[in-house]
C-alpha cells in the first residue's frame, strides 16, 4: 500500500502549517485562552483556508475532499494546539451530507463558508461513552419537533450557532438540529482541560429540525469521524511535544554537559519516538477505514484510540519528566501541550473504554467462528 501523500495533500499540509506558524503562535493562543478559549476570528481564518468545508461536496460550497486530507489538516492543527474546534465542522458537515434531510442540508453551504458553527451535543452524564444511552427526548409539535435534553461538554457550546442533538423519538434514537437562538435553549460555558471552550447545554422543548430518524447509526458515524480527527490531532501534538523535549535537552546542562548526552535519557526519548510512530500508524489506519462497513470501521477506530491513548499518556508524562519543574509551569509552552495530550486521551471515549470495545468485538468475532 502506498502511504506517500499526493502533491495536493502535501500542499494542503504546508498551507495549514504556515498558517499555524505565522498566525497562531503561543502569544496569540494565550490571549485566546484568556479571552475564553474560542475566537470567532480564528475560526473564520480557518474557513478562509477552506478547511471548514473539507468533507462537504463542491455542490454545497465545500472542497469535496476525504479522510486523508482531514487527517493531514488535523495533524497540523494539533502541532499548534489550536483551540477552535475545526473537527466539529468536519464531523457535522459529513454527517449532515451523508444522513441529513433536504432541509438540514441547507446548512451545508453556511458550514463550509464558516458562517455557521454547528457542533455535536451528544454527551450525557449517565452515558459513560455509551452512545446507546440517551435520556433526551423529542416530541412532535406544530408540524415539527421539540427536544428536551441536558448535554455536557459541548465543544464551544456557548459560541456555536446550532447543535446536532441525539434524542429519543417514539422509542428510537433520532438526530436533530437545534439553533442556539431558538426558544428553550440555554448554555453554560467554561474552559476545558486543554484551555479550549465547552458548555453544558439545556434544551426545554426547543424547536428542532429532524436530521434523520436513524439517529444511532448517524451518531456512531459522527463519533468515528471524531475519533479519527482526535487521533490525527494527537499525532501532531505529540510530534511537537517530542521536538520541544529534544530542544530542551540539547540546551539544559548538568555536570557541565547537555543532558541529551546522557544515555539513559536518550533511551527515554527513543521510547517517546517509538510511541509517536505507533500512534501515527494507527491514526492512518483509523482514517483509511472510515469508508468501510460500520462493524469494520468501529473496530478500527477503537483499536486506534487504544494505541493513541497509551501513546498520548506516555509521551506527555515523559516530556514532563525530562523537562523537570519547568515542564508544568504555565509560562512554558510544553505544559500546554501536556494539557492537550491529556484532554485528547479522554475525547470520544478514553483508553479503557475503547479497550473494552475492542475486546467485545473480538469476542463477537470469535463467536461467529465458534
Amino acid at each position: 500500500m502506498d502511504f506517500d501523500f499526493s502533491d495536493d495533500q502535501q500542499a494542503l499540509r504546508d498551507a495549514v502549517a504556515k498558517w499555524v506558524e505565522k498566525s497562531y503562535d503561543f502569544e496569540r493562543r494565550r490571549k485566546i485562552v484568556e479571552g475564553g478559549g474560542f475566537d470567532r476570528g480564528v475560526y473564520n481564518e480557518l474557513a478562509e483556508l477552506g478547511l471548514t468545508g473539507i468533507y462537504i461536496s463542491e455542490e454545497h460550497g465545500g472542497l469535496g475532499m476525504g479522510p486523508v486530507e482531514a487527517m493531514v489538516v488535523m495533524e497540523e492543527l494539533g502541532r499548534g494546539i489550536v483551540c477552535e474546534p475545526l473537527a466539529q465542522a468536519l464531523i457535522i458537515g459529513s454527517v449532515i451530507q451523508a444522513h441529513g434531510s433536504e432541509n438540514t442540508q441547507s446548512w451545508l453551504p453556511r458550514i463550509a463558508a464558516g458562517e455557521a458553527l454547528v457542533v455535536l451535543a451528544h454527551q450525557e452524564r449517565k452515558a459513560r461513552y455509551n452512545l446507546g444511552v440517551c435520556e433526551a427526548h423529542a416530541e412532535k409539535a406544530n408540524g415539527g419537533y421539540t427536544v428536551t435534553a441536558l448535554k455536557s461538554v459541548v465543544p464551544a457550546g456557548d459560541q456555536a450557532d446550532a447543535f446536532v442533538v441525539p434524542a429519543m423519538l417514539e422509542g428510537k434514537m433520532a438526530l436533530f438540529l437545534v439553533e442556539r437562538a431558538a426558544p428553550g435553549v440555554s448554555t453554560r460555558g467554561y474552559h476545558t482541560q486543554d484551555e479550549a471552550r465547552a458548555a453544558d447545554l439545556k434544551l426545554d422543548k426547543a424547536p428542532a429540525q429532524l436530521i434523520t430518524a436513524e439517529g444511532l447509526r448517524a451518531l456512531t458515524y459522527a463519533v468515528d469521524l471524531g475519533i479519527a480527527c482526535t487521533c490525527a490531532e494527537g499525532v501532531g501534538a505529540m510530534e511537537k511535544t517530542l521536538a520541544l523535549t529534544v530542544e530542551y535537552m540539547n540546551q539544559r546542562k548538568q555536570f557541565g554537559v547537555v543532558i541529551s548526552s546522557f544515555q539513559a535519557l536518550r533511551h527515554r526519548v527513543a521510547d517517546m519516538k517509538m510511541q509517536l510512530e505507533l500512534a501515527r500508524s494507527m491514526s492512518y489506519y483509523a482514517s483509511l477505514k472510515l469508508g468501510q462497513p460500520e462493524a469494520e470501521r468501529r473496530q478500527a477506530v477503537s483499536r486506534a484510540k487504544v494505541q493513541l491513548g497509551q501513546s498520548l499518556r506516555f509521551v506527555g508524562q515523559q516530556s514532563v519528566q525530562l523537562h523537570g519543574g519547568i515542564g508544568v509551569t504555565d509560562e512554558y509552552i510544553g505544559s500546554h501541550y501536556f494539557k492537550k495530550l491529556t484532554q485528547l486521551e479522554m475525547s470520544f471515549g478514553d483508553t479503557m473504554h475503547h479497550l473494552g470495545e475492542v475486546s467485545a468485538r473480538m469476542q463477537e468475532t470469535a463467536g461467529v467462528f465458534a
